[in-house]
């Protein structure tokens, strides 16, 4: 097995524009999902195919808002999809509107069996589930866990998928290794664990699992404050980087880089605060990736 710093898990083709499926939610108002997955991967020269898993007035976060369930149009929407001939190249997954939309992407798997695979378990933060997401989706989003070629959870997802407590952000070595290898025995081939931060070193840690390869760490400087939308930018960034051509492990620096210049201009902005990660001024800094 290649460490993370060797491990390619696309290689690019000329000027071959690689198809990849969004599997994620829309937000009209709020930096995230769909909203930052389109543009980043398509300044990275992907091909970008939305699979809209449900409709939001705006995130999660808000204390009202409105949302619209998109599980029954899926199937036939993919059965257009299947009658136009439509190919893939990768499928990227990340919020999901309901416990039955795991099948939706388990069909995708089937019907694009060479298709990479970049799950995003987007289900919660802080400890604490999305206000939308009920223990049965948690369940179900466990099946995709054994299929996925690269799965990026936060320390509250890894936790929720492999039932260990979650015990904060400031965890050790011992503690990361252990969620790591749960996450590796229960099929996933390649892990990126996000969002460690140990109190008073100003940094935040992101480490890379294979199975049978080291563990990477990859740190970079934290700033003073959080931000809604800053998952869905790291994973996306990732999954540009990768079907950029990328190394794993030069994908998990990127992606860290590209939210944490991000980051920095987004105070500037009016609502930051709810609005979220202001990431259209570094998009020029992904597609310096092709």
């Amino acid at each position: 097995m290649s460490d993370a710093s060797s491990l390619r898990l696309y290689q690019r083709q000329g000027n071959y524009l690689p198809r990849v499926a969004a599997v994620h939610d829309l937000c009209g108002y709020g930096k995230c999902s769909l909203g930052i997955a389109i543009p980043v991967l398509s300044c990275a020269g992907i091909d970008v195919c939305p699979v809209p898993t449900s409709l939001f007035s705006g995130h999660t976060k808000f204390d009202h808002f409105y949302k619209l369930d998109t599980t029954p149009m899926l199937e036939p929407y993919l059965d257009a999809w299947r009658a136009h001939g439509i190919a893939l190249d990768g499928v990227y997954s990340g919020f999901l509107g309901s416990a039955k939309q795991v099948a939706t992407i388990e069909r995708l798997y089937r019907e694009y069996p060479r298709a990479l695979r970049i799950v995003d378990p987007v289900m919660g933060d802080g400890g604490h589930k999305y206000p939308t997401y009920t223990d049965e989706m948690c369940e179900a989003t466990r099946a995709l866990v054994a299929s996925a070629d690269v799965l990026t959870p936060n320390l509250t997802e890894a936790s929720i998928l492999t039932g260990i407590a979650y015990e904060g952000q400031d965890v050790g070595e011992a503690y990361v290794a252990r969620v790591l290898d749960a996450l590796l025995a229960m099929g996933a081939k390649n892990v990126v664990l996000k969002g460690i931060v140990h109190e008073g070193d100003n940094l935040i840690r992101n480490y890379v699992a294979s199975e049978g390869a080291p563990v990477a760490e990859v740190a970079g400087d934290l700033l003073p404050f959080m931000t809604h939308g800053t998952g869905d930018l790291f994973a996306s960034g990732l999954t540009a980087a990768i079907f950029a051509g990328k190394s794993l492990l030069e994908a998990v620096r990127f992606a860290g880089t590209l939210v944490r210049d991000a980051m920095a201009i987004t105070p500037d902005q009016p609502d930051y605060e709810v609005r979220g990660v202001s990431f259209e001024s570094v998009l020029g800094d992904v597609t310096a990736l092709i």
